[in-house]
């Protein structure tokens, strides 16, 4: 996995989640009327809308302009999964990942619909290696990573839309990216699903949840030269406010400079219930580095914070694996289980080889969401490049469609 990754050099740290190899730069060379967030400062929305069946657990919470942004937990209609498109991208492990990815939609079917999006030359054979039980859908795609390509959900009165941000490669620090720029207003047209324009450049691995109002954000992956030159913090959460419905936005320093996200807060933070958030540990006794230290941070702003409702927040740690019990880690491995993945009525979290700490993860997970079927899935060569489930999917809110 060789640089260059960027753009900018980094340096090389002893990470045990993020290393400067992260993700894609692996071989970086290679329908309810217009919606509208203000017109100083937001280009126009499309048309178009779906309606949202509400969620068994569906609580809505203060919102902006009527819009609410759901939390993980609730209902879902679909996931959207994308197919890993490109040798230019993956070289070598490009078959390794693609098993993976298969593997992955192949288990959250068997608890709600999954859409794959695959290009149109590549969909047969992404529809044998997923199966039957995965839709797999005909749109131009470059990359796995849904979670940051797919449009952000939202409801205004009981319809569905998605807040395009505009993805442009984590500031174009991958060269490749023209087709999931272009993914979400394509899917949108495709589901009939109203098309939110706003200014910001983010993407959905930046933004974490409760569904009440709240969100939390890392400072390094959106006040960010690469995607959003001249906007102060200031500016940028007003403008989350507006397209996102929340009332309240915590902010993490995150990292910047040193991952392809710069340190997107679903690999950092969680919710699991509102007010109670998950924090990604590093394993005891590995060296301090950035991540640690940004751990570190979050947590200092989490013991002072409070939620939309004005409530603390409770802090459980969950820790990551031995990193030498991983087998074949190199230096971009995720090994994290934050960046696990809530599905109807499951919860799916990598399995790394550590016997004991994946039995741990599990644990803690489980008593966060009693009732869930709690699924281990191996995903090393998804951790190989930088990311993880979380990163791989995306949630559509609703109820899953009975025929």
């Amino acid at each position: 996995m060789p640089p260059p990754r960027s753009e900018r050099p980094v340096q090389d740290l002893p990470s045990s989640r993020f290393s400067p190899s992260r993700r894609t730069m692996l071989r970086a060379a290679a329908g309810a009327g217009v919606l509208t967030l203000g017109a100083a400062a937001c280009a126009p929305s499309d048309e178009g809308g779906q309606a949202v069946a509400p969620g068994s657990s569906r609580q809505p919470g203060p919102t902006v302009a009527g819009r609410r942004f759901g939390a993980e937990w609730e209902s879902h209609a679909r996931t959207f999964m994308s197919w890993p498109a490109s040798s230019g991208i993956w070289a070598e492990q490009l078959p390794a990942v693609r098993e993976d990815i298969a593997r992955l939609a192949r288990a959250v079917a068997g608890y709600e619909p999954v859409v794959m999006f695959a290009r149109p030359a590549q969909a047969d054979a992404a529809q044998k290696a997923c199966g039957n039980d995965v839709e797999v859908v005909p749109l131009p795609v470059d990359d796995l990573w849904a979670r940051d390509s797919v449009p952000v959900f939202v409801e205004e009165s009981g319809t569905l839309k998605g807040v395009d941000f505009n993805f442009s490669g984590w500031g174009n620090k991958q060269k490749e990216h023209g087709n999931d720029t272009a993914l979400a207003a394509a899917m949108l047209d495709k589901y009939g699903i109203g098309r939110v324009r706003t200014p910001l450049v983010a993407e959905g691995g930046s933004f974490e949840t409760d569904g009440q109002g709240t969100l939390m954000v890392t400072e390094s992956s959106v006040v960010n030269q690469r995607r959003n030159p001249g906007r102060s913090r200031d500016e940028i959460e007003a403008e989350l406010k507006k397209a996102l419905g929340v009332t309240k936005v915590i902010w993490f320093a995150g990292v910047r400079d040193q991952d392809i996200t710069d340190a997107h807060v679903d690999c950092l933070v969680r919710f699991v219930a509102p007010g109670v958030v998950l924090l990604d540990q590093p394993f005891p006794g590995a060296p301090a580095d950035v991540w640690s230290r940004s751990s570190a941070q979050a947590r200092e702003v989490l013991r002072n914070a409070t939620d939309a409702h004005g409530t603390p927040l409770k802090v459980i740690d969950l820790p990551q694996p031995d990193p030498d019990r991983i087998a074949g880690r190199g230096d971009a491995f995720v090994s994290s289980y934050i960046n696990f993945y809530v599905a109807n009525k499951s919860l799916f979290l990598p399995r790394f080889g550590d016997a004991r700490a994946d039995d741990r993860a599990q644990q803690i997970l489980r008593d966060h969401f009693p009732g869930r079927d709690i699924i281990p899935v191996k995903i090393d060569n998804i951790a190989s490049g930088g990311g993880g489930i979380h990163c791989s999917t995306h949630d559509q809110p609703g109820k899953p469609s009975e025929g």
